[in-house]
């Protein structure tokens, strides 16, 4: 079996591998979701016995529903797309907050797993399912809707224990109750639309109003018998989903939650737990937001924390929350007295040194002392943005910071927590895939199994730091290759805000080396604009993101070509998907002088055609600059460019984030222009192009740039 066919039936070599880790909060149990072999795409819900080291299955979607249990309904087939799942079977849960029950759904119908004893029973519920989570006692549950013949999409409903379903919320349709909005779970990585109260009586619900949104109807031309799917989507420069919070009591109460939403209409962070609802609100230009706490009696707010910036706030993911002290945590940048950092902050004051680029909080530790507040368990970078560690973080007022590295190895470290017991997950350049350890105070106490594939490659990138601006970046040579042979260069992009490619982890290579042993030299540049470095190297490309990320690409390559002489810069080749996919067509359309081809999947052609939160942070608002859009415009600058190299454009005809009229638009222009190109259509496909085409898609691709670059 090649390596196209493998990686497509193995999931890039993710079936079989645990996913989705929780411990329980006494940290006795952890649990997961996990296929049962490398080429099962059907994932179960586990569960492994911390004192015994022992797993055990907990939840078989092929027992529970045998033949539906790969089945999605709308909402959660969107849902799916938004967290980049393309695993069939379970694909997410939600814990109590003592571990002890867990809640699924399955085909659209509710489970509820006794994770102590081991029953799983199906919960009768109204509708198809979405989104269910136990109280944190346990004792009931809530749900959202997705519509079905009588039911509407987005009522929040409840049951009793007794089984009672009450309708907590709904209304007609264009209002949706419970789920986030598009922009929320595309773009802030919120995405939950509803939270329970600590003691279980009442939730913080969000209210979703699209009517204002225009509906953009998407239909696969490959099927003209079915009816297109409409969608409400936020187009930049137009109007955002109108979003609320309401405070719900179980016995009928109901408090609205204040705050201007006129200026702050983005609700991106929402925090529950013992001393009361946290939120996060944005203005529109994402330059100034406030962390909020809410009095759940009255639904009146107090500023917690201002976050500003003149180009974009970016909070870090798992704050705002309390403290044991009370104290508000919030994360954000030191950007003054010289400093250039993404830091920790508690009620103001700093918990972690600037030399620490804070990534997410993950939870809480018990103090490394023995005694006193939590710590706190960070996943951050510290010097090398290839590399991402975890961290224990003092919050004890007084004293000073103190912060201790916990994964002493190379590589890309992330983690879960629950009372004294930490899951490391940690991938490397030396071994394949992510291994799950579980610890114990200092004791490694048990490993979660992977039944994963092992991958045909061992590859061994050679990681850099280039030109005068140190930018990551890695050259990928062919396994037998002999210094002195000259090699064509693939310049392989993505190059987007919070997304690095330049990894110290050998699952970010695998493909690579099939293309760098199909007889190129690959070569990988993490661009200004992409984390891991500071905060001004991420924003450095507000308002000018196409100049500063092809300036970088350019400039990365011809540095990385003077220290390895073996690159054959007359022979380069570049391609990419989506934001990488805009980045190789214009490089293609900017640089005919220096690329001779490109592949370009699924590219944002035209931005004013893109999503408001996203296109709005880096490029401003469309009526404060429209020149700003046009020059960020591959259609435009299809039209206006006299040369061109071939583009190989790709896109799935059902994608609902970048929607196949980028590619269409595209298109007509370089014909009009009479620029050479090709169009590949993917049916069914959406952003993911998930399923088996990848497979046979790679190996097209492989037959495009060997004709151009002949």
């Amino acid at each position: 079996m090649d390596f196209p066919e493998l990686a497509a039936r193995t999931r890039r070599f993710r079936h079989g591998a645990p996913r989705a880790i929780s411990v329980a909060d006494d940290g006795s149990r952890v649990v997961f979701l996990r296929s049962a072999g490398p080429t099962d795409p059907t994932e179960a819900l586990w569960l492994l016995d911390v004192d015994t080291g022992q797993e055990r299955i907990v939840a078989d979607p092929g027992a529970l529903l045998e033949d539906d249990a790969n089945r999605l309904s709308p909402g959660e087939r969107t849902l799916r797309e938004r967290l980049r799942l393309s695993a069939a079977g379970i694909g997410s849960y939600a814990l109590d907050s003592a571990g002890r029950v867990a809640i699924f759904a399955l085909g659209g119908r509710l489970f509820r797993a006794d994770l102590i004893h081991g029953d799983v029973v199906e919960v009768a519920a109204a509708g198809p399912v979405l989104d269910p989570r136990p109280d944190p006692t346990g004792q009931r549950l809530a749900y959202v809707t997705d519509a079905a013949a009588g039911v509407r999409r987005g009522e929040l409903r409840v049951i009793e224990y007794d089984g009672t379903d009450t309708m907590l919320a709904g209304e007609d349709a264009g209002v949706i109750w419970g789920l986030a909005e598009h922009v929320a779970a595309e773009e802030f990585n919120r995405f939950r639309g509803y939270w329970w109260a600590p003691d279980g009586r009442s939730v913080l619900a969000a209210r979703v109003d699209e009517s204002r949104l225009g509906r953009w109807h998407l239909h696969d031309p490959a099927e003209p018998a079915t009816a297109p799917t409409t969608v409400a989507y936020p187009r930049a420069g137009g109007p955002n989903a109108e979003v609320s919070l309401h405070l719900l009591d179980l016995d009928g109460g109901w408090v609205d939650v204040h705050w201007d939403r006129e200026t702050y209409p983005y609700l991106t962070a929402v925090h529950w737990a013992d001393g009361g609802p946290l939120i996060t609100v944005l203005r529109r230009s994402q330059q100034h937001g406030l962390v909020l706490a809410v009095d759940p009696r009255t639904g009146e707010t107090q500023v917690h924390a201002e976050l500003a910036d003149p180009r974009w706030v970016e909070p870090v993911p798992g704050t705002p929350a309390h403290l044991p002290d009370g104290r508000v945590l919030v994360g954000g940048e030191l950007a003054h007295d010289g400093y250039d950092a993404r830091c920790l902050f508690a009620d103001g004051t700093l918990l972690t040194p600037p030399s620490l680029y804070v990534r997410r909080v993950v939870g809480r530790l018990p103090a490394h002392s023995g005694t006193g507040p939590a710590d706190l368990l960070v996943e951050a970078a510290e010097g090398e943005p290839s590399e991402q560690h975890l961290f224990r973080v003092r919050t004890t007022i007084g004293g000073g910071m103190d912060v201790r590295r916990i994964t002493p190895d190379a590589g890309w470290h992330v983690g879960a927590v629950g009372g004294n017991v930490l899951v490391v997950g940690s991938a490397s350049l030396d071994h394949p895939g992510l291994r799950w350890t579980v610890w114990r105070g200092d004791r490694e106490v048990a490993t979660l199994r992977s039944f994963a594939a092992t991958p045909p490659y061992s590859p061994l990138p050679l990681l850099e730091r280039v030109t005068d601006r140190r930018l990551p970046a890695a050259v990928l040579y062919p396994e037998n290759h002999v210094s002195g042979r000259r090699l064509p260069v693939l310049l392989d992009v993505y190059g987007g805000p919070g997304h690095q490619e330049v990894l110290a982890a050998r699952s970010a290579w695998l493909e690579r080396q099939w293309w760098a042993d199909a007889g190129f030299a690959v070569v990988v540049i993490d661009n200004r604009g992409t984390p891991g470095v500071a905060p001004s190297f991420e924003k450095a490309i507000h308002r000018r993101v196409a100049d500063m990320v092809l300036t970088d690409q350019v400039e990365g390559l011809t540095a990385l070509a003077e220290k390895h002489p073996d690159l054959d810069l007359g022979r380069v080749a570049v391609r990419g998907w989506s934001f990488g996919g805009w980045l190789a067509a214009l490089a293609v359309l900017r640089r005919p002088e220096l690329f001779r081809c490109g592949i370009a999947g699924a590219p944002v052609a035209d931005w004013s055609l893109y999503d408001t939160a996203y296109t709005e942070r880096y490029l401003g608002m469309p009526e404060d600059g429209m020149d700003v859009y046009a020059h960020h415009s591959l259609v435009e600058l299809a039209a206006a460019t006299e040369q061109a190299q071939p583009l190989l454009l790709v896109h799935g005809m059902a994608d609902d984030n970048v929607v196949a009229a980028h590619t269409l638009r595209l298109s007509a222009a370089l014909l009009a222009n009479g620029h050479p190109h090709s169009v590949l259509p993917l049916t069914g496909a959406t952003h993911m192009a998930a399923g088996g085409i990848g497979e046979n898609l790679l190996k097209l691709e492989l037959a495009f740039l060997r004709t151009h670059l002949e």
